[in-house]
């Protein structure tokens, strides 16, 4: 769906983007992090047609950007992270406008249910010149899926909105992906990125650090996983058993509570709860403590900050 090929953005001596090559699958919600100036608007741009590489190439649904411009854009939806709205127009006649671009079949029908999903219905004839941030960033969403694109490509979605329009345009992006929707969002709400994303690219000083399932960028950063168990009683050949255990890296305990460091290879929560119950043991609850995706971003940035900094001055 989209692939980048070596792809290259640099602004008199400034190499925005350098050699990035990344590839994202057809259904697939795709999440790309990086610090502020990392280069991912200028990604965007580029996957937009709007900046022209340096280098490298571009392919969306398996075609060349550059020579399919026109036939590949109609099939895009875009939320931009700055909002420019034309502020003498109601919602209704700024939707009417855009849908008037892209031929869109029915337009009445589809405006009403775009601001039907964004919650904007009773405020549909008000110039959007009194409309709040949170409100143009939800109609923003509205015109990036009023022509029913193949790819959306958001730009923090979610800036300037409350817990509730989060929430709305959350379930907005799983209902998409339910469509089989392909979705690339750029956001710093990275709770809401593991909330959603199947995957994520890491991007810093241009150069795409790691790409991967949430379970496997993890697993990069944390060489244990700790699991927290509450027992009905605890005795000593509980304690032995699980440390002779293979994956067992120690294992502590307060009271009932017990506290198991395991590798990170798999989940052993079956393996460890059959030991429990071999040795007499009854297990209440279980609950294995992950690295979160912010803790694993900021890692992985720090860990690539100081080998980026030695390249650039290498160089």
């Amino acid at each position: 769906m989209i692939q980048t090929e070596g792809l290259t953005k640099k602004f008199d001596g400034l190499t925005a983007v350098n050699d990035l090559n990344i590839h994202v699958e057809k259904g697939e919600i795709y999440g790309f992090l990086g610090p502020n100036g990392a280069g991912k608007t200028t990604t965007i741009m580029l996957l937009l047609g709007m900046e022209r590489p340096t280098a490298g190439r571009i392919k969306l649904f398996g075609k060349d950007l550059a020579e399919n411009y026109f036939e590949i854009k109609r099939r895009i939806g875009v939320l931009s992270e700055f909002q420019f709205l034309y502020e003498d127009m109601t919602a209704t006649e700024y939707l009417r406008f855009f849908a008037d671009l892209y031929e869109v079949e029915n337009p009445d029908r589809k405006i009403n249910e775009v601001l039907s999903r964004i919650d904007l219905v009773d405020r549909q004839h008000e110039l959007l010149s009194g409309y709040s941030k949170g409100m143009k960033q939800k109609l923003s969403m509205a015109r990036a899926l009023l022509h029913d694109p193949d790819l959306l490509i958001l730009d923090e979605p979610q800036s300037s909105l409350d817990p509730y329009g989060i929430r709305e345009i959350r379930d907005i992006i799983m209902e998409e992906n339910m469509k089989g929707k392909t979705l690339f969002i750029s956001s710093h709400i990275l709770s809401e990125i593991e909330r959603t994303c199947h995957r994520v690219g890491i991007i810093h000083h241009g150069v795409l650090l790691a790409e991967d399932d949430m379970t496997h960028l993890k697993q990069q950063v944390a060489d244990e996983r700790e699991i927290v168990i509450e027992l009905e009683a605890y005795t000593d050949a509980i304690g032995k058993s699980l440390e002779e255990l293979e994956f067992v890296k120690s294992v502590s305990n307060e009271g009932l509570q017990l506290t198991i460091k395991t590798s990170v290879d798999e989940d052993h929560r079956s393996d460890i709860s059959r030991v429990i119950s071999n040795n007499g043991g009854v297990v209440l609850s279980m609950v294995a403590e992950e690295i979160s995706l912010e803790e694993a971003f900021v890692i992985i940035t720090e860990q690539n900050l100081s080998l980026l900094t030695k390249e650039g001055q290498a160089s």
